[in-house]
């Protein structure tokens, strides 16, 4: 006679699936929610690049920027929001600003970006922006 050795099965069960699909649908909408966010502050950093590159004097390089910020359908910020300084006769262009993201009712997030041609990274600050305590 032979034995037959019953086997347990092993697998996710229907609560488990149903876990993780949920886990990864609310990662999927949150992803969803910043992509537009991030593609826009990535259209900014290359049109202040563009902006620098177009030279002139200040204005000049304000409207460069918002003609570019146009073409890429940049809300965010206008030319007149950028810091543009000159660093041993060469000018440096930069950025700041804050992005709220609704989630869900009354949460959202709130996302600071900012960013410059500046090869060192700092971003300079604004003349006008409250002094920090």
């Amino acid at each position: 006679m032979q034995k037959h050795i019953l086997a347990r099965q092993t697998g996710i069960s229907l609560t488990g699936l149903i876990l993780v699909l949920a886990v990864l649908g609310v990662a999927a909408v949150f992803a969803l929610k910043l992509l537009p966010t991030y593609t826009e502050y990535s259209a900014i950093k290359d049109a202040i690049v563009r902006a620098k590159e177009a030279g002139g004097t200040q204005r000049e390089i304000q409207v460069a920027f918002d003609k570019n910020a146009d073409i890429n359908s940049v809300t965010a910020i206008k030319g007149r929001d950028l810091t543009i300084t000159r660093d041993n006769g060469e000018v440096q262009v930069s950025f700041a600003y804050e992005k709220r993201v609704p989630l869900v009712g009354n949460v959202s997030l709130l996302i600071d970006y900012a960013g410059t041609t500046d090869p060192s990274g700092v971003v300079a600050a604004r003349d006008d922006a409250p002094a920090s305590q």
